[in-house]
């Protein structure tokens, strides 16, 4: 049978655009569907424009820590529409750019939403179309629970265009995008409160990293509430938000933020018009090729609920696009030592097992860590702490794990990740000469175990 398409990709995100452009470098008659936004989640209401904000949310701390260097600055007066028409702008540089990039590469854009007709056939715009391959990259979706007033909070994709920077906000959930949100809200000067129902944030994380990031955001005034969980929220009078807690205590406000959790963005997909499966969570299954129970059909990034960063998505769309088209260069994505970061104030980098995962799987750890004042601080009355930590396997000496809880970790986690996926030793990182004076340089000096 003549289709219409080699690839039919439904979802203009970033995995669906880089498989997309590749398999049509590869010589692939390639389409897209996309019924939001360019650059899916993370260019519009993820990763880049909370990056900004968190930028933004950051210069509080500077003006402060300036007086010790000999700056005076008279008061600051922050503009929050400003910042977002500011983050607008670029977020529609970027769209451009990623329209571009499909278009140059000769892949077809359908502006509309795809629904699958059956297992080689999509429809867009009331046309229809044929494909030998369907690549389903549709992402996720913020969830607020079912609770009374639910209609009265928001969520990370409203909160990038609020009119205004509340006054009062609580900020639910403890997964890296609440504690990221918190931050920002709380850096710009909102009033912030972050509740969430467990005993600490950042469940999966290193134990002494999820520690020492209540400890510093607690020295900032942040106002953290554990083991809190919302039981209604109700619109007042004024505008304001009571909100009532589970255990019976009431607190005022003027946004509720939730962040806790994000589903498969599957809606109005037509998937019951072909044999693809569902696991118990809601995400589409698929093999270690990421195809799925019906044959023609694939899923890669947030939809499949594997690891759902950014980077892992463009990973799983160049493999998927290699072995359809280019299977000589065809390579597994190896979802080992993956770094990540978070952008919290101060940040967190990390990259392999944490210590609880490491001695979980049965190895007799060393535990190297550190917890210094940056240099940066010595001359300002910011007494933050920086964290570094590595997890090694005392019978191989190698190194399992890399933690750090500070400015820019993020960006000096990266390239520790090198390191690990080449396998390096603690006797490695020891024999390394270390970039003076520079806190990065703390990771190549740490000598004595704290623990084993």
């Amino acid at each position: 049978m003549a289709y219409d398409f080699d690839l039919y990709v439904i979802g203009a995100g970033s995995g669906g655009v880089r498989s997309a452009r590749f398999a049509a470098g590869f010589g692939a008659k390639v389409a897209v569907a996309e019924s939001r936004y360019l650059g899916g989640t993370c260019v519009n209401v993820g990763c880049v424009p909370k990056k900004l904000l968190v930028y933004g949310a950051h210069f509080a701390e500077d003006f402060e820590q300036s007086a010790g260097f000999g700056w005076s600055l008279g008061e600051a007066d922050f503009d929050w529409a400003t910042l977002i028409a500011n983050k607008d702008r670029e977020i529609n540089r970027l769209n451009g750019i990623y329209r571009n990039l499909l278009v140059n590469s000769g892949v077809t854009l359908h502006e509309g939403h795809a629904r699958l007709i059956d297992p080689h056939q999509v429809e867009v715009n009331g046309q229809r179309y044929t494909a030998r391959h369907i690549l389903i990259a549709t992402g996720g979706w913020p969830q607020i629970p079912d609770i009374p007033g639910r209609e009265h909070a928001i969520s990370s994709n409203e909160a990038f265009f609020l009119k205004e920077l509340p006054k009062r906000i609580l900020v639910v959930g403890g997964g890296y995008i609440a504690v990221e949100f918190a931050g920002i809200f709380h850096g710009l000067g909102a009033d912030t409160k972050l509740l969430y129902r467990g005993e600490l944030f950042l469940r999966g994380f290193d134990g002494a990293v999820r520690k020492h990031l209540q400890e510093e955001l607690t020295k900032r005034g942040l106002d953290l509430q554990f083991n809190a969980d919302i039981e209604r929220i109700e619109k007042q009078a004024d505008g304001s938000l009571k909100v009532t807690l589970k255990d019976g205590r009431e607190l005022a406000t003027d946004c509720v933020f939730y962040a806790t959790g994000r589903r498969p963005m599957l809606d109005n997909l037509g998937l019951e018009n072909t044999g693809v499966k569902l696991d118990k969570r809601g995400f589409i299954e698929v093999d270690e090729q990421y195809q799925s129970a019906e044959p023609s059909i694939l899923a890669i990034g947030d939809v499949i609920g594997r690891v759902q960063l950014t980077p892992v998505a463009l990973a799983e769309g160049m493999a998927v696009a290699r072995r359809l088209f280019k299977p000589e260069q065809y390579r597994p994505v190896d979802y080992n030592m993956i770094p990540t970061a978070v952008f919290s104030l101060p940040n967190i980098g990390t990259v392999g097992l944490t210590e609880e995962q490491a001695r979980e799987a049965g190895h007799k750890v060393q535990i190297f860590e550190s917890r210094f004042r940056p240099m940066k601080l010595t001359l300002t009355e910011c007494q933050e702490r920086t964290l570094m930590k590595l997890v090694v396997d005392a019978e191989t000496d190698k190194v399992l794990g890399c933690h750090m809880v500070g400015p820019d970790a993020g960006e000096i986690v990266q390239g520790l990740a090198i390191a690990l996926k080449a396998g390096a030793t603690k006797r490695d990182f020891d024999e390394t000469i270390g970039v003076h004076p520079t806190a990065a340089e703390e990771f190549v000096t740490m000598r004595t175990p704290v623990a084993g």
